[in-house]
């Protein structure tokens, strides 16, 4: 069956740096659009970021435009977030996400269980 597993999160202070990754397997990777998305305490999942299949689009939300990157290796089968200059507003639980429409709304067909990210100021 398919499984998205997230590592990578952890307590940091504000201005650190932090790299989340999403192992995937049971799906041929290349052929799904990948994403972020997190969720905070009392809050809607909300999108962060999303990369096409091949790499070659990406979107962020305003939030973390400029200081967070994603990308993907196909060769691994992983996603990967890197998150600079982090702020206590980016404490969340991160989902990554694939699907075969690329889109800014959680609709995506699979989903990880989440990785806590959580920013002390």
């Amino acid at each position: 069956q398919v499984q998205l597993v997230e590592s990578g999160g952890g307590l940091v202070q504000a201005g650190e740096s932090l790299r989340l990754s999403c192992a995937a397997s049971g799906l041929t990777f290349s052929n799904y659009h990948m994403a972020w998305f997190r969720q905070a305490p009392g809050k809607e999942r909300e999108f962060v970021a999303v990369i096409s299949r091949s790499g070659n689009s990406i979107t962020y939300t305003d939030s973390v435009n400029g200081r967070f990157t994603i990308s993907r290796d196909n060769a691994k089968n992983t996603l990967y977030l890197q998150m600079n200059r982090l702020k206590p507003e980016d404490t969340a639980v991160y989902y990554c996400a694939g699907g075969v429409t690329i889109e800014t709304k959680a609709r995506y067909n699979y989903w990880g269980q989440g990785t806590q990210v959580t920013v002390s100021s």
